[in-house]
């Protein structure tokens, strides 16, 4: 495993880090597997965990609690997130920082973060969706920031809407945030263009979510791919969705190098760019832990196939089932 640094934050976190919805938000999760996935993780050398209330109403941050407390003798970075008090992701134009984040709501849900976990400090706090709009009512950061001088987080950080990663440049100029975290993959290149370069200015971290695109690059989508009732894939991956994500994943398989595989392929495409502090791939099975760490091994990919990796940006827009 190879190590960056979470931007100002100092962090020394893995470049390769969990994302953690899956062990509680989609069907088929299940504690004792979950909990074989992660430790094997932290035996690997995966030093970050992301979390958030959102994923199965906090049983994710349970488990990570127990993570925790489990390695004593390693230092875990851990970060999880505020809810919006609407409950609406994304977060549209519309909403204000009163239907969203107002700071006595972001106070108690700071602390219920802490409760849930177990723990005594969360280094990276952040706010579960965005609106650069709400830089207008500084009430927000001001809660975080509280929290941060008392020692109850480390970092505080923003969760970008799918496919808007220009919805957040004006917080990194703002100097207020200390990571966000954006969608970014081999179709979603979306925030080379602003995103990235604000970041590097402002030495703010990036966590780079969603690396194999909800599952399609994977290569294992296909257009009889069905989920159980109640999987939150069924309303992602609707026709329409199902059918461009399928016809845009297939050119792929040309280009897979004949000792890789497409999810290495994915991942090290991601690490291939230095501003990317960390990327987060859902991990619920110890062969995927196992398959995804040996990803950061192999380091970035090679030159001629990152150009032909390129030309394969999908640039999208939120539409009613991006969520």
């Amino acid at each position: 495993m190879n190590y960056r640094t979470l931007g100002r934050t100092g962090l020394p976190v893995s470049e390769i880090g969990y994302g953690m919805w899956g062990m509680a938000g989609w069907t088929g999760s299940e504690d004792a597997q979950s909990m074989q996935s992660l430790q094997r993780a932290v035996d690997l050398g995966c030093t970050f965990f992301d979390t958030a209330w959102a994923y199965g109403e906090g049983h994710s941050e349970e488990l990570l609690g127990k993570l925790v407390r489990a390695n004593p003798d390693k230092r875990l970075y851990t970060a999880s997130k505020v809810p919006p008090k609407n409950r609406a992701w994304p977060s549209r134009r519309e909403h204000t920082l009163e239907d969203c984040y107002p700071p006595s709501y972001v106070r108690e849900y700071i602390e219920r973060r802490l409760q849930n976990t177990g723990l005594e400090q969360l280094d990276v706090m952040q706010l579960h969706t965005w609106e650069d709009s709400w830089l207008q009512d500084d009430r927000w950061v001001q809660e975080l920031q509280r929290s941060k001088n008392d020692g109850q987080i480390n970092a505080i950080g923003i969760s970008l809407n799918r496919w808007e990663p220009w919805n957040g440049i004006q917080a990194v100029r703002s100097g207020l945030v200390d990571s966000v975290q954006v969608i970014y993959n081999i179709f979603d290149q979306n925030p080379v263009d602003e995103l990235f370069p604000a970041c590097q200015e402002h030495n703010v971290g990036v966590i780079a979510r969603v690396p194999f695109d909800e599952g399609t690059l994977t290569g294992n989508i296909t257009l009889n791919s069905t989920w159980p009732t109640g999987d939150w894939r069924n309303t992602y991956f609707v026709e329409e969705n199902l059918r461009s994500s399928v016809a845009h994943v297939e050119p792929l398989r040309a280009l897979v190098p004949p000792d890789s595989t497409m999810p290495e392929m994915a991942l090290r495409f991601i690490l291939s760019d230095p501003i990317v502090s960390t990327t987060i791939p859902g991990m619920r099975k110890l062969h995927h832990v196992e398959a995804n760490v040996a990803a950061s091994d192999r380091g970035p990919l090679e030159s001629s196939l990152l150009e032909a990796l390129y030309t394969h940006r999908w640039d999208r827009e939120p539409t009613s089932w991006s969520q």
